[in-house]
């Protein structure tokens, strides 16, 4: 593995009997192992999506510049009654 660099972490107690029970499960060889295989989740998770801290701001901004948010039924309910119309104006 090469050089490490030993930290030390808290975990909540469902996620502390989540490690444990993979390894019990004989998923893991340590709660070492599921601790890194989840960080490498989450780097991977983290580097396919590429945003930045400074992105994810801005696009939460525009998120909230953009007003209120509509209900989705209802804006699929008016969607698909003006395409029924448009469909009906043609025929």
């Amino acid at each position: 593995m090469g050089h490490v660099d030993k930290r030390s972490i808290t975990l909540s107690p469902d996620l502390a009997t989540a490690v444990d029970e993979a390894v019990a499960a004989g998923e893991y060889a340590s709660a070492s192992e599921v601790i890194r295989d989840a960080l490498r989740d989450w780097k991977e998770k983290r580097d396919l999506l590429g945003y930045t801290v400074e992105e994810l701001r801005a696009l939460v901004q525009e998120g909230l510049d953009s007003g209120p948010a509509e209900d989705g039924p209802l804006v699929m309910d008016r969607l698909i009654a003006k395409a029924r119309a448009r469909v009906v104006g043609r025929q």
